[in-house]
């Protein structure tokens, strides 16, 4: 119930308000306000070096390398203590844990300890979540596992489970396909989207996969010429600017 509300009260969970970023005499985005569509899958797409992992990691609350206003259901990230934060948002990075002796379950309960007692003792209501996280991203067969025998697309899944256990309104991923093969970056793309409308999540995952993007996900925020602007994915005003940024064509 108390999800609901909040989304009552904010339509747009996740809104950036004069936000710029840069490092020293470089600007990487120039002031700019907008919010990201709620139960929504949002591909953030631009060149190398654009500022993309920078975006992300300031919404996160780990870079404070920028100026203006990240919002999260109406207060500023910086203002959020870091254990309520971590009730807000969940992030993935792009590097795959390989840590020895924790198994997949062992991981997915991290998720859990903005939630658990001092100690991180997970309750039966925990281990609930952390089952029902793994089997929302397929890997209930992998439960007993452990994470360093796992190939790079399990192991990305049960990091999103970990996000999924941390119950967050907001997920973020830094590149969550790089090191898949193609058809592993289209389950994993197609995921994120059921995540996105069956959970209601809002979610925003950087990609190099254009094409992925463009056809899986709801919106694209493209960073491009120091600009980041919001665009429907399925428009063909959105592939031809996307086609343009790039100088690629599409067919």
């Amino acid at each position: 119930m108390a999800q609901e509300t909040n989304q009552n009260i904010f339509p747009n969970i996740l809104r950036l308000e004069n936000f710029s970023a840069g490092y020293g005499n470089r600007i990487l985005i120039r002031p700019t306000s907008l919010d990201f569509p709620s139960t929504s899958l949002t591909a953030l797409i631009g060149r190398n070096g654009s500022g993309k992992s920078t975006l992300l990691r300031a919404i996160a609350g780990i870079n404070d390398s920028f100026s203006g206003k990240v919002m999260i259901e109406g207060q500023k990230i910086k203002d959020i203590p870091s254990g309520e934060r971590a009730k807000l948002l969940s992030f993935v990075n792009t590097e795959r844990p390989r840590i020895t002796n924790l198994t997949a379950r062992d991981v997915v309960g991290m998720g859990r300890a903005p939630y658990t007692d001092w100690i991180g003792r997970l309750s039966a209501a925990d281990e609930e979540i952390v089952t029902d996280s793994l089997a929302k991203v397929g890997m209930t067969d992998y439960a007993d596992r452990q994470l360093a025998t796992m190939s790079d697309g399990e192991c990305q899944r049960v990091m999103i489970a970990r996000a999924l256990a941390q119950d967050t309104p907001v997920i973020l991923l830094d590149e969550p396909t790089s090191f898949l093969d193609l058809p592993s970056r289209y389950e994993l793309v197609e995921l994120l989207s059921r995540l996105a409308h069956d959970a209601g999540k809002t979610i925003l995952f950087s990609t190099h996969e254009l094409d992925i993007a463009l056809r899986r996900a709801d919106w694209v925020a493209l960073l491009a010429d120091q600009e980041l602007r919001l665009l429907k994915a399925n428009e063909v005003a959105t592939h031809n600017c996307v086609a343009t940024t790039f100088g690629i064509s599409f067919d």
